[in-house]
């Protein structure tokens, strides 16, 4: 709390973006936690949401990016490796739907965007899909924060 209180939104922007890169909270709890203190009027709802949900699209543009940019010097070291080869595969099998139900995988949500980047999968294609299936998966935790977020918090305070 004392993070919020210092840093408010900025908070849960830097740590859904750089979820990935070692922060130790799972993105379902900082959504979550975030609807939770938006209902009960500690921080404005709307900023709370956009700040999640740049958060997420900032990451998973990143990694997209990154993808482009190292992913042909990391080829030669993941070519060989049969879980690599396993989510070739399925990408390039079911590419569209692999990239909208990958955002609701937690790991999978940076993975994937990561591959398609080393792939050079299309730019507005990734945005249009992987966007969209964000704001949902957004959407989703932050309305089950807003409607049963004072239940959880009881459930697990009894513990």
């Amino acid at each position: 709390m004392s993070l919020i209180d210092q840093y408010g939104y900025l908070f849960f922007y830097v740590a859904l973006s750089l979820g990935p890169f070692g922060v130790p909270i799972p993105n379902e709890i900082t959504v979550v936690t975030g609807a939770i203190l938006s209902r009960s009027g500690v921080l404005n709802i709307g900023m709370t949401y956009i700040s999640i949900l740049s958060g997420l699209l900032t990451a998973i543009t990143l990694f997209h990016f990154a993808g482009r940019i190292f992913g042909q010097r990391l080829k030669h070291k993941f070519q060989h490796n049969r879980n690599f080869q396993k989510a070739e595969k399925i990408l390039s099998q079911r590419g569209d739907w692999a990239m909208c139900i990958g955002i609701f995988i937690p790991v999978v949500r940076y993975f994937l965007p990561f591959l398609i980047g080393f792939n050079r999968g299309s730019i507005r294609k990734f945005m249009l899909i992987s966007y969209s299936c964000a704001v949902v998966w957004t959407l989703t935790f932050f309305a089950a924060g807003t409607g049963f977020g004072h239940q959880l918090l009881t459930f697990f305070n009894t513990f």
